[in-house]
């Protein structure tokens, strides 16, 4: 055979040997050409008399990664023009074929009358582990970095070789349903135990054991290929069955909205699939994925959360001329809660930390986060004691600068104020001098006015964390007028070492995110003194595809901040820069009420010590008002809260505050949670066509407000017909899943 991807090779018992290893990639993935092979190489193993039995394994530390997302694209477009050429009938038959090739290859190898075996040796992801699962057995080695699992659905698509049918065979439905719509990553120990795996064993022996039970077991066959085999749930159509099902759907409605066509494709494929023969399920599902993978959800969700992110990631934006720097120790100034997460995360990334505040207590105080979050760690077993104590000593905690000798990079996160922020600067770079590259971690205060109190501002950047920091993937890098190209690249070099996603924008008021969060939680403060009920409120962001409604989010920013920074805006731009109904409620709130957010145990929400928060009843009476619920339009609350981010986004790119489609979309979805299957702001728009977006904001600003007002940008473009990734979008390099 004539193998590119593959190495194959027979021992003296028959037994081949196959080692996936695609050259001049990090991981192995699906590509037209690793199907092609994998097609020559099941035929050989059938046909071949002298062939006993196969395993597969991989050549590199990992086993294999999902689809070559290009392969994908490349049939999407085959089908575009197929559609124009001999109509959409036609040509989604030939989609459907094509994109069930991989599954009809996996079932060959399944049933071809030879023992199939996997050795895991890495992280084994959709359609690699798809292959797995087509194997008779599965070996996966023991390790801390060797995981499998489906993840196909974090970016709006499902398992589409065979995934969908074998899971559903392989453990109880719920089990399977739950893998299938978290797409997590499992542990050997786990995978072993929910039957997705028969062995886990030291990485150097998976080989042999898997090559042992093939000689063990010339018979194998799949269990349900088996006349004997009956699922582990029972018929759907069963008193199990009933217990299943109808919980299924409403759990799927509770957590999706029925906004992810991906989801619900995957309970139709499980639920239509348990009820026919193996291979007409394999049918259904091939059908369903070829219908998701021409869906606009699918595409946004793969551009922003795989291809974008992957290239924002590597780098997109940072300047090409700088060379790359070698972080070694970094300074942290304040040790409060943000500081404190800055220093874990960059201990947890192997540098470093002087960990700084005003007394060796509170330095203290602050290295304590991190020891607690290292402890949670190793009680869920992702880490061990050693781990904690290795991370705890990079972590150095003081009260006295001069410590900060020899930092390559300071993260300032002192108190929000200016005053407070110019003495940390003046002290850190009397001992660090004017070429350290200096970092401002500031939610609200100007980059360019803070620079003006350092010694070289070409040297001074904001680099916005979100909290808690330990957990938001996020960071915005803030360019000031006057900062240069080398704090640029050390300010990325240092987020993308900490394994966090790096977008760049430029100064202004609230930067990106804060301006479009703001927009966000301020259109539920308009809804809330409209007399529209708090829980509708809530339940309508959350249908729209915010993770939380605007109260509970607000609750956890803080509502007092809302207030100084509403007031320091009235204070800038004058009073009608804010709206006097939104200043009333949250005056009440934090002046009359003293209700500060779950921080102090009483917001929107109230927060007993024990048992859930719930909203509180004096909400009503602020508004002094309370509309009837079903005179209001569900559709239309859903609308105003996306489509005022959406705006703000628009805004900041035709403002220059955002320069980039990709990482205006990237983060808003990681950054504050804006409705992931659109694609992130832009895409919503672009998904929605320029045109009609512009007709909705048109009709809402008609009945709400200018707030709703399309900005310049957006009429010019809608009169023209153009997209954000039209106009402003850069030619996309990552392509493999």
């Amino acid at each position: 055979m004539d193998l590119k991807n593959f190495r194959f090779e027979t021992d003296a018992d028959g037994v081949a040997l196959v080692t996936w290893d695609i050259p001049d990639r990090s991981m192995n993935v699906i590509t037209a050409e690793t199907t092609a092979e994998l097609g020559k190489i099941v035929d050989k193993v059938a046909d071949d008399p002298a062939i006993k039995g196969v395993v597969f394994t991989s050549g590199k530390e990992t086993f294999a990664g999902g689809a070559d997302l290009t392969m994908l694209e490349t049939a999407g477009r085959e089908y575009r023009r197929l559609a124009k050429a001999e109509g959409e009938e036609a040509a989604m038959r030939a989609f459907v074929d094509n994109i069930g090739g991989l599954s009809r290859t996996y079932r060959k190898l399944e049933t071809c009358g030879k023992p199939a075996a996997c050795a895991i040796n890495g992280v084994c992801m959709g359609g690699g582990f798809e292959l797995a699962l087509a194997c008779h057995h599965r070996v996966m080695a023991d390790g801390d970095k060797v995981r499998v699992g489906l993840p196909e659905i974090k970016v709006g698509l499902f398992p589409g070789g065979g995934g969908t049918q074998r899971v559903a065979r392989l453990m109880e439905t719920q089990d399977a349903l739950q893998m299938l719509f978290k797409g997590e990553q499992i542990k050997p120990a786990a995978a072993k135990a929910m039957g997705l795996v028969h062995d886990v064993a030291p990485a150097g022996e998976i080989v042999e054991r898997a090559k042992a039970w093939i000689k063990a077991n010339p018979n194998a066959k799949a269990p349900w290929d088996d006349p004997k085999f009956k699922l582990p749930s029972g018929r759907i159509w069963s008193p199990g069955g009933m217990m299943v099902w109808p919980a299924a759907n409403a759990i799927y409605r509770r957590e999706t909205y029925d906004n992810y066509p991906a989801a619900k494709a995957i309970l139709n494929c499980v639920f239509e699939g348990l009820q026919l023969p193996f291979d007409l399920g394999l049918q259904v599902e091939s059908k369903y994925f070829a219908k998701i993978l021409l869906s606009k959800e699918a595409a946004a969700m793969i551009r922003s959360l795989f291809l974008s992110m992957g290239e924002l990631n590597k780098g997109a934006r940072r300047p090409a001329e700088v060379p790359s720097t070698s972080l070694k120790k970094v300074g942290v100034l304040g040790a409060g809660f943000m500081g404190a997460g800055v220093a874990y995360v960059s201990a947890n990334a192997g540098l470093d930390v002087v960990l700084i505040d005003q007394t060796i207590d509170a330095a203290e105080k602050g290295k304590e986060h991190s020891h607690k979050l290292m402890s949670s760690q190793i009680a869920k077993g992702r880490a061990k004691s050693a781990d904690r104590e290795a991370l705890l000593a990079r972590i150095k905690p003081s009260a006295d600068y001069a410590d900060l000798k020899g930092c390559d990079l300071v993260i300032e996160a002192v108190f929000e104020d200016r005053a407070v922020k110019a003495e940390a600067t003046r002290k850190a770079q009397a001992v660090l001098g004017p070429d350290v590259v200096f970092g401002t971690n500031t939610s609200t205060l100007p980059i360019t006015s803070l620079a003006e109190t350092s010694v070289k501002p070409e040297n001074f950047i904001g680099v916005h964390f979100f909290s808690p920091v330990d957990r938001m993937m996020l960071v915005e890098i803030i360019m000031g007028q006057k900062t240069g190209a080398r704090a640029l690249a050390t300010a990325m070099d240092f987020v993308r070492a900490i394994k966090k996603t790096p977008i760049v924008v430029n100064d202004c008021r609230g930067f990106y995110a804060n301006r479009c969060v703001g927009a966000f939680i301020g259109e539920g403060h308009r809804m809330l003194m409209e007399g529209v009920p708090p829980a509708m409120i809530e339940n309508a962001a959350k249908m729209a595809g915010m993770p939380v409604g605007p109260l509970s989010l607000n609750d956890e920013t803080a509502i007092d901040l809302g207030w100084r920074i509403l007031q320091a805006t009235k204070k800038d731009l004058g009073a009608n820069a804010v709206d006097p109904g939104q200043e009333k409620l949250l005056e009440t709130m934090v002046v009359k009420e003293n209700r500060l957010g779950r921080k102090n145990g009483k917001g929107f929400y109230d927060y007993p010590e024990k048992g859930q928060k719930s909203l509180w009843p004096g909400l009503a009476k602020i508004a002094g008002k309370t509309v009837d619920p079903d005179t209001i339009s569900v559709q239309e609350l859903k609308d105003r809260f996306l489509v005022v981010q959406a705006l703000e986004a628009s805004r900041c790119i035709e403002e220059k505050v955002v320069t980039d489609p990709r990482e205006a979309d990237v983060g808003s979805i990681i950054g504050f949670g804006f409705a992931p299957f659109t694609g992130g702001t832009l895409s919503y728009i672009d998904g929605m066509g320029t045109k009609a977006f512009v007709a909705l904001a048109q009709s809402l600003a008609a009945k709400h407000g200018d707030r709703f007002a399309p900005n310049p940008l957006l009429l010019e473009m809608a009169k023209n017909g153009e997209t954000f990734y039209g106009r402003f979008g850069r030619k996309e390099t990552a392509r493999a899943a």
